[in-house]
């Protein structure tokens, strides 16, 4: 049994608006799932499949507050692109951000029109074929506990593992990597943006769930009375929704 990384959830005060600014930035098509539901996905995509993590917004009032400990990281392809890309997303709603990256870093720092923070990657040669989104990275105290949970809860593969940071990929070395980064900041309430995994079909949705608590998974206080799937959160706390096998 195992799991696969396939969208990323973003909590958004107007669902409609930022899934606009977020297909214009990465190219994807966008959807109404329901009202207060966007999804984003590559056009043409055939969901689930490891070439891509799709974007799933989702309308809440709440406003954000802190820096989310979940963000993407943006690819290019040439100096060219790199500034295209950038001046597009600025002309799109989107802001400079100081983070803490200091001077000098070779990405740069933005954040969306709700405030949520994303870089935009210098070239990176030796990361082809990630699509738009090269990374979904994660803020975390120990990237080596994170990388020993998250290769054993999924079928991603394990590829670099120190103090500072661990990198994971889909098994297929297709689409974005998976980062775990060491940060000093503790986690403080519920993250704005969070993954989403599934079982792959046929395979029992309350075993799996079963199988994620014995790696180290919690259940946090959350009302699930509503909900198909299952709220999870990994061994940092960081909440994880385990939707149904698909």
């Amino acid at each position: 049994m195992a799991t696969r990384l396939v969208q990323v959830n973003m909590k958004a005060r107007d669902d409609e608006a930022l899934g606009r600014f977020w297909a214009r930035a990465l190219g994807w098509g966008v959807e109404q799932e329901a009202p207060g539901v966007t999804n984003l996905e590559p056009v043409g995509f055939s969901y689930p499949d490891p070439s891509a993590v799709c974007i799933d917004l989702v309308a809440r009032p709440e406003p954000k507050t802190g820096k989310n400990r979940v963000h993407l990281h943006l690819a290019t392809v040439s100096a060219e692109h790199r500034a295209e890309l950038t001046a597009r997303l600025l002309e799109s709603g989107a802001r400079p951000v100081d983070v803490g990256q200091g001077d000098g870093v070779p990405w740069t720092v933005l954040a969306d029109p709700e405030g949520n923070e994303f870089c935009v990657l210098e070239p990176r040669p030796d990361r082809p074929g990630t699509g738009p989104v090269a990374a979904v990275v994660v803020d975390c105290a120990d990237p080596r506990g994170m990388a020993r949970f998250w290769g054993a809860a999924t079928d991603w593969t394990v590829h670099e593992v120190s103090a500072e940071r661990a990198v994971l990929r889909s098994a297929r070395e297709v689409g974005p990597y998976l980062e775990f980064v060491r940060v000093p900041e503790p986690k403080g309430g519920w993250n704005r943006m969070h993954l989403d995994v599934r079982p792959y079909p046929g395979d029992d949705h309350g075993a799996e769930a079963d199988r994620l608590r014995a790696l180290g998974a919690t259940d946090p206080a959350f009302d699930a009375s509503a909900i198909s799937w299952t709220v999870l959160a990994d061994p940092e706390g960081n909440e994880f929704c385990l939707l149904s096998p698909a």
